[in-house]
């Protein structure tokens, strides 16, 4: 496609959109890279914002772009190798965003599509603690409701490839996508890996002009006053270039504005996602008193500072849920960062490296997941953990909350995984990391205990859960680490200077880190209180891992393991004997009449004996790490399994639920409670009223039920004298119709209801017929298969009806008389 250098911008654009519709894809994206080549900037910048949402999609969700989510290589290869070459870190967007970038265009981007807590805080005029909104928002005229960020082109792209995974449509749930396949995910880990390179520098970016590489973009002045949280630090970058006198300055230092902002977006777009409650909660009390002067001051100006507060309430009333998708995203991104976090050398990791000749992307390294991530993991973690339904898909908030405690794995230098029955010591170089993450240690390991407490263990994916926390915490060393960081915590505060004890009260960890550092600290114990009090404030309550709180926890997990492999025992002693007490007719789904309830459904019921083997497994070697982790004795472990031969009676049934004895029966505990939900024991219920009135069960004609019950109440009726006439006979007669037509008074039956004593102890009933057995599946099958096999030997339908019939008479007479026998021997 050749486009003429005169056309006007307007009819390039027209022009490509209706290239969109009519040439296929392919043809498009040749199209586009020509453009790109051939146009200068001044026109491709109309076109800009356009494509980008021709390709990530509407903010709004209504278009879907090229719908990166679902495209995967093995089902389209085409599109799918044209899609990534296109967007590839090297490729011509990007090409296209450093041309634009080298003119310093701008773009507007609207605030009402970013993260509730920022749209929240920027709407009441109140400028967001991460420095990526300094110097970008526009207010229009009308108030807080139109505002836009004015981004260069870098930021634009990078803001909308980040908010493409959470502003579309969530997939179908017919449609399986497999994540880590699809073209975004992998799109994400290209730009990960280019910018945040965990060996050598970050690559420049291409030359679009023939004066060389794109500029860092300038500050702006806002066209109002901001209130900002903390101060306009002077940049890192300015200042390294600054000081830097020698010819050979790393190239890094001109383009790590990028992986600044990429990374600050990635956080900002996925992580921000939570209450605005704990919003206002996670900022320091100097950023408190920055907003109060601010809403002071502008109490008598143009807005209003109740309307906006209370519009940014209303706009964030709605909840957002993570999905699964997302969080795989985010763990991708934290296992990116440890490597790259983790790639500094020995030599630029130690504190006596850090100086104005070190580069900016090593510093970038170290500031990247205690300054940008950190804060807001937290949160996001905390979200999800009280949040997230209580099923098998909590499995990848489980996977990234252990990648992020675990940065010894995507080290340069990690050993060999050991077995499972020897896992890695940890190294205590990983010590001051454990510290100042002790949070994300301690108190989310409570909040996963409180889940896996109502959670059904006897499932073989929950099981898997558990299994997987208890083998990363009882990694050698670790557990002592922990403890060793709560112990520096809850030791008492030595005196500390002034200007020290307001790092507690006003941390910037959110903040970028071209930001002046803080002053070094030695003291572990102020670094791990810095860290609590930063994330939980100074009147936080802390819940020592190791303290008795959490032991209790911990212990009644292990008595649920326990019970929990009991009932995985029942159930496959259940399903493995259920085969042998069927009839033959089991495989045509035809069961016997069972009024009593059974165990509730299982994923063990729909995967076998397997399943039984490997929730065994996962519950034996979890309990086993618990029992390390928290030094539990054997005699307590051994409490539990002695407490649940108790669970038996004297018949071999379990005991019922946890109940206690009020006015009017037994009421259910809230461990009996959890004890049905979770099938770890039940009430053996029997039906208790007229079994000719019991419902209709599925393996019953309900037809031919209904009429054989009123062909029997009419019979019952007409016959009622000559029936009881013939029931109370002393003879053999008497007993043969008594054994037919009577059964077990209510007075033997084990009711375990008062109120339903009370209501049938008076009632008895008469001798009557009950024909319903004939309605069953299974009988008349039973007939048909006796007929057919009569046909083979030559026998006819009436004499084979006559041999039946007699057959039955003896039998019932047989069973007659043991019945009357078995009466004269009981007491």
């Amino acid at each position: 496609m050749a486009f003429p250098h005169l056309q006007q911008p307007s009819f390039l654009l027209a022009s490509l959109k209706a290239d969109s519709i009519n040439k296929p894809f392919a043809q498009q994206c040749q199209d586009l890279v020509k453009v790109i080549e051939d146009f200068p900037a001044k026109e491709l910048h109309t076109i800009f914002p356009w494509l980008v949402e021709s390709i990530f999609g509407s903010l709004d969700g209504v278009l879907i772009g090229w719908n990166l989510r679902c495209l995967q290589g093995r089902v389209n290869p085409v599109e799918y190798s044209i899609v990534m070459e296109f967007l590839d870190p090297g490729g011509p967007m990007m090409k296209l965003v450093y041309k634009l970038q080298a003119e310093d265009y701008k773009f507007d981007f609207p605030v009402s599509y970013l993260p509730g807590p920022v749209k929240a805080s920027i709407q009441e005029c109140i400028l967001p603690d991460s420095p990526l909104y300094h110097n970008k928002v526009q207010f229009t005229p009308t108030g807080g409701l139109g505002l836009n960020l004015a981004l260069n082109p870098f930021e634009y792209y990078i803001f909308f490839f980040a908010l493409s995974l959470i502003t579309q449509k969530p997939l179908p749930v017919s449609l399986h996508v497999r994540t880590s396949d699809c073209a975004y995910f992998i799109l994400v880990d290209r730009y990960l890996s280019w910018f945040l390179p965990t060996e050598g520098s970050v690559p420049p970016p291409l030359s679009s002009s023939p004066g060389g590489t794109s500029p860092s973009p300038p500050p702006r002045t806002p066209a109002m006053p901001f209130a900002s949280y903390g101060l306009h630090h002077t940049s890192l970058l300015k200042r390294h270039i600054s000081h830097q006198t020698s010819v050979n300055a790393d190239p890094a230092s001109h383009e790590i504005w990028r992986s600044e902002t990429l990374l600050q977006v990635f956080v900002e777009m996925w992580l921000h996602h939570y209450s605005l409650e704990m919003y206002q909660k996670m900022q320091s009390p100097h950023a408190k008193l920055e907003v109060l002067h601010y809403r002071l001051s502008v109490s008598s100006a143009l807005y209003s500072p109740a309307q906006p507060s209370l519009q940014a309430l209303h706009a964030y009333q709605e909840s957002f849920t993570p999905t699964e998708e997302h969080v795989l995203v985010v763990r991708l991104l934290l296992k990116h960062l440890h490597a790259f976090a983790n790639s500094l050398k020995p030599e630029q990791a130690s504190p006596s490296a850090h100086s104005h000749a070190t580069s900016p992307l090593e510093e970038f390294k170290r500031a990247a997941v205690p300054r940008f991530v950190q804060q807001k993991l937290y949160l996001f973690l905390q979200h999800c953990f009280g949040h997230w339904p209580l099923d098998a898909s909590f499995r990848a908030v489980l996977e990234m909350w252990l990648s992020y405690l675990q940065p010894w794995r995507y080290a340069p230098d990690k050993q060999a995984p050991g077995s499972d029955s020897q896992p890695r010591c940890v190294s205590e170089k990983w010590a001051p990391f454990v510290q100042e993450n002790l949070l994300m240690y301690t108190k989310l390991f409570v909040g996963f205990l409180n889940r896996a407490l109502r959670t059904d263990l006897v499932s073989p994916k929950h099981a898997l859960m558990v299994f997987r926390v208890a083998k990363v915490f009882a990694q050698p060393n670790l557990a002592e680490m922990i403890q060793k960081g709560e112990q520096l915590f809850l030791e008492p505060e030595l005196v500390i200077s002034h200007r020290q004890h307001r790092l507690f009260t006003a941390p910037t960890f959110t903040g970028s880190f071209l930001s002046p550092w803080p002053p070094a600290v030695t003291d572990a114990s102020f670094k791990v209180k810095n860290h609590v009090y930063s994330l939980e404030g100074q009147d936080c309550k802390y819940t020592p891992m190791f303290g008795p709180e959490a032991r209790t926890l911990v212990l009644r997990l292990a008595q649920l393991i326990t019970q929990a492999k009991h009932t995985a025992k029942s159930i496959s002693d259940q399903c493995a004997e259920s085969p042998a007490g069927h009839s033959f007719l089991s495989w045509l789904g035809f069961s016997s009449m069972d009024t009593n309830g059974s165990y509730p459904a299982n994923d063990l019921d729909e995967m076998g004996q397997d399943s039984v083997r490997k929730t065994d497994e996962y519950l034996e070697k979890a309990l086993e790490y618990l029992r390390q982790i928290f030094r539990l004795s054997e005699a307590q472990l051994r409490q539990f399994t002695l407490a649940l031969g108790t669970t038996q009676d004297e018949n071999g049934k379990k005991q019922l639920p946890d109940c206690i004895v009020g006015e009017d029966g037994l009421i259910l505990t809230p461990l009996g409670r959890y004890q049905i939900i979770n099938g770890l024991r039940r009430f053996e219920i029997e039906y208790q009223g007229d079994p000719e009135l019991q419902p209709i069960r599925s393996y019953e004609i309900a037809s031919l039920v209904r009429t054989l019950f009123r062909l029997s109440s009419a019979i019952n009726r007409r016959f009622a004298g000559q029936m009881a006439a013939l029931c109370s006979r002393d003879d053999f007669l008497g007993s043969f119709c008594r054994y037919h037509l009577t059964e077990p008074g209510l007075a033997s039956r084990h009711l375990l209801s008062p109120v339903v004593r009370r209501q049938v102890a008076g009632y008895t009933r008469g001798p009557r017929l009950s024909l319903r057995f004939l309605g069953s599946y299974r009988t008349l099958v039973s007939l048909l298969l006796a007929f057919l096999v009569a046909s083979l030997f030559c026998v006819g339908p009436l004499p084979c009806t006559l041999l039946l019939t007699l057959g039955y008479v003896l039998y019932a007479s047989a069973m007659t008389l043991l019945t009357e026998r078995g009466k004269l021997h009981q007491p």
